[in-house]
């Protein structure tokens, strides 16, 4: 008697914990480039490191990761470490416009810097770090060229958004693209994003040894339609766990947060911490769905590790007590 197993589709996303009053707590810390806008959330009582986040260019915190830290998933994640966000000066939601002729240059940290001098200057207080469609290469003289002649042609936000999104994301004009148009083209403190948006088009080449650089483990996303695929995955190493997103386009934490809580978990878990963490949803029906087909086939069940970075124990959790996230 021949039994017929039939496939069943298992919906990946969770939906988001809107309803979950928002324990955040802020703070405006003085530093040297200008007042930074921190928040904090999760556990404060955790002796494992704070997970650090830092947004793009033309985003802020909450715009770049509260659809990912919110997602239910994470919820893990979140409710065992301290998060902390930090928003580059004047880039927080509600900021005041800077006056005209601020220097720039002690306002703004690099977008790309920020996280390149942390890693190398404190390398002992960096336990880990998660690159989200990096590009680390300086501008050349054909995107030098194509930067001068949208900027007359096309507007601020025009020129941030198809930063931020594939060609093929603009063409669609999704409501998550409409969405950031509005944002930008309303926010009270434009001028700052402006500033902050020179910065980053006048960056300099950070000529990374990819092999010897880094002393902590690295997870580098790359999203199938980012608008910085190509320069991401040649940033890429042999020692670097790769998660490349389908689907992704140029913000994979807020259109494939449930693929990504996935690989963030196990890149955690790669590092020694939350071993004993429970499958996502996603995971989950990956192996039913595994398991299915070599039952069919008569084959012996095998488990799957979707980590590469973690092979053959390369890199040992070291005593450090940050964990950095950066778009």
């Amino acid at each position: 008697m021949t039994t017929e197993m039939q496939e069943i589709a298992i919906t990946e996303e969770k939906p988001l914990l809107t309803g979950q009053p928002d324990t955040a707590k802020e703070h405006s810390v003085e530093t040297p480039h200008g007042v930074l806008h921190v928040t904090l959330h999760g556990t404060r009582t955790t002796r494992r490191p704070a997970i650090l986040t830092f947004h793009d260019v033309g985003l802020e915190s909450k715009s770049c990761f509260s659809t990912l830290f919110k997602f239910e998933e994470m919820q893990e994640i979140v409710k065992n470490f301290t998060l902390i966000h930090i928003d580059a000066p004047g880039q927080e939601e509600g900021a005041a416009a800077y006056p005209t002729g601020y220097e720039k240059y002690c306002v703004y940290i690099s977008v790309l810097t920020c996280w390149y001098s942390l890693t190398l200057a404190n390398p002992d207080s960096v336990e880990g770090l998660v690159l989200v469609n990096i590009d680390t290469n300086a501008r050349g003289w054909i995107d030098w060229a194509a930067q001068k002649l949208s900027s007359v042609t096309s507007s601020l936000t025009e020129q941030i958004l198809s930063h931020l999104f594939s060609q093929e994301e603009l063409s669609s004009n999704t409501d998550l693209v409409q969405s950031h148009r509005d944002r930008i083209s309303k926010a009270p403190n434009l001028v700052n994003i402006e500033l902050l948006w020179k910065t980053y088009n006048s960056r300099r080449d950070l000529n990374i040894d990819r092999n010897s650089t880094f002393k902590c483990p690295v997870m580098l996303v790359v999203g199938d339609q980012a608008p910085y695929e190509d320069a991401a995955v040649s940033f890429s190493c042999p020692l670097f766990q790769v998660s490349n997103m389908a689907d992704a386009g140029g913000l994979p934490q807020l259109t494939q947060p449930a693929k990504l809580t996935e690989a963030f978990k196990y890149f955690i878990q790669g590092m020694g911490y939350m071993a004993s963490s429970c499958m996502t949803r996603l995971s989950r029906s990956r192996t039913t769905s595994l398991s299915s087909s070599y039952s069919m086939d008569g084959s012996r069940s095998r488990s799957r590790t979707l980590s590469q970075g973690s092979q053959g124990g390369q890199m040992p959790p070291s005593p450090s007590q940050t964990m950095e996230v950066s778009c």
